[in-house]
């Protein structure tokens, strides 16, 4: 269990005052105050201390810094915690000034499936009203969306008006496709309902003595995806904030496109293998290979899509990326409880449709990092090599980068535009935003320029 300690330092005790009114200090309140100094002072010369509640890619990468691992309740510079910590025990710690933890406080107000699209509707509305609807139609990338039960009623009537639409049934707060359900009629719901246990309270109905359901969304099934041989795809993108007040936002190049095992099909609706691509349903599948996998790099994908279409086109559909992406974040940027000690790096799933339009499905505030093979290990990697080298712990940064490894500037309360010629895209990029999603990079030698100047500090 978590010890729970104050936000007051729990060497903060009263002092003795003489008889002038001058304050008194004995040995050990001097002594805890000088240990106390040194706990406030960044790591500087001092190797960097973390904790770790992952024992995956993330645990690898932070001990390949040579930090020092701190295991149950030491003092800690850097923290990769999960969201339960988050909940039960960050109020309740006292951090100092150069601390850093991997969590907003209610990161949840993008990251669970109901209140991304309330945030969403509710900012879409809000651009109406202040620019008109050209720039609140820039909203306009996720399903119609309803939460059951509460909305369970409208979703009734809207069904209604379009007898045999596919709708998809996901739990708000559950990830790697646990869960999820396709169907046609609405006495799929009931069935689902006596099975799972759930239910639907009618208007007006109280009850004390039923626990409440869990929440769901009902949303309109993309029935129409964009294919490649035949199967459905959807992008995995990493996403950076280290602020919220400004809004400071980093893109990272690299990602991938996760595909289905299986060929797509509306014959079956209930084959998970035809229409969800995690990987944790797909691994599963009796013909998966865990060393091909059911991936392909963004770099890939960019190439196959550029050579398929052409470059204006697909430039467009990757302006379009950066719009959801910086859209959706400031949809919560007044929500979000912005503070210094935290950074968040979020797991986008997003998903072409047949006419090339990007689908926002869920953003991820825990994405997996758990590598499916050597090739996915060795992209979390540099993942997490470069978000720990944005964040900064050991202070080499000068806060004026636009490029750190693979990580570019997208936002930084306001759009960032590009004055160094950028990245390596096959094709170039003919656009003047600081965003080279799906572009090669060779970060070793971005890297090596970076830090000349300011080589890494050692313990």
């Amino acid at each position: 269990m978590t010890k729970i300690t104050s936000r007051v330092p729990p060497d903060h005790q009263p002092c003795r005052r003489d008889s002038e009114g001058a304050v008194k200090m004995n040995r050990n309140q001097k002594f805890s105050n000088n240990q106390r100094n040194l706990r406030k002072q960044p790591p500087g010369d001092r190797v960097v201390r973390f904790k770790c509640s992952l024992s995956n890619t993330v645990l690898d990468v932070l001990r390949g810094r040579n930090w020092q691992e701190i295991k149950d309740d030491g003092e800690w510079d850097f923290y990769w915690c999960d969201v339960g910590w988050m909940k039960e025990v960050f109020d309740h710690v006292y951090m100092e000034e150069h601390m850093r933890i991997c969590h907003f406080r209610n990161h949840y107000e993008l990251t669970r499936k109901n209140l991304m699209v309330k945030n969403l509707k509710r900012f879409k509305k809000q651009l109406d009203r202040e620019f008109g609807k050209v720039e609140s139609s820039k909203c306009e990338f996720y399903p119609q969306t309803y939460e059951l039960p509460s909305e369970y009623h409208i979703f009734v009537e809207e069904f209604k008006k379009a007898p045999g639409t596919i709708w998809i049934m996901k739990p708000v707060a559950k990830s790697q496709g646990k869960g999820i359900f396709l169907f046609r009629k609405l006495k799929d719901i009931i069935d689902w309902k006596k099975q799972s246990g759930s239910y639907f309270r009618p208007q007006g109905e109280r009850s004390e003595d039923k626990e409440a359901p869990e929440l769901y969304v009902v949303q309109r099934y993309i029935d129409n995806p964009y294919l490649i041989g035949g199967r459905k795809f959807d992008l995995r993108i990493y996403v950076l904030v280290t602020a919220y007040n400004p809004l400071k936002v980093w893109l990272y190049k690299e990602g991938f496109a996760r595909f289905s095992n299986t060929r797509y099909s509306l014959d079956s609706i209930e084959d998970t293998y035809v229409h969800l691509t995690n990987v944790a349903i797909q691994k599963t599948a009796p013909d998966y290979d865990p060393e091909k996998g059911c991936k392909w790099s963004l770099l890939q994908l960019r190439q196959y899509l550029t050579a398929r279409h052409g470059i204006e086109l697909i430039e467009d559909v990757f302006r379009k990326l950066d719009d959801i992406i910086i859209y959706s974040l400031k949809s919560v940027q007044k929500i979000i409880i912005n503070d210094k000690h935290c950074f968040e790096m979020y797991g986008y799933d997003i998903m072409l449709d047949g006419r090339l339009k990007p689908w926002l499905l869920e953003v991820n505030a825990s994405p997996s990092l758990t590598a499916s093979n050597q090739e996915d290990y060795e992209l979390k990697c540099r993942l997490l090599d470069d978000m720990t080298n944005v964040i900064d712990m050991e202070n080499r940064l000068t806060g004026k980068e636009k490029r750190v490894g693979g990580f570019d500037l997208m936002w930084s309360d306001g759009p960032v535009y590009v004055d160094d010629g950028g990245a390596d895209c096959t094709p170039d990029p003919g656009f003047s935003t600081n965003t080279f999603l799906g572009c090669h990079n060779d970060r070793k030698k971005q890297l090596k320029q970076l830090f000349k100047k300011a080589p890494v500090k050692k313990s």
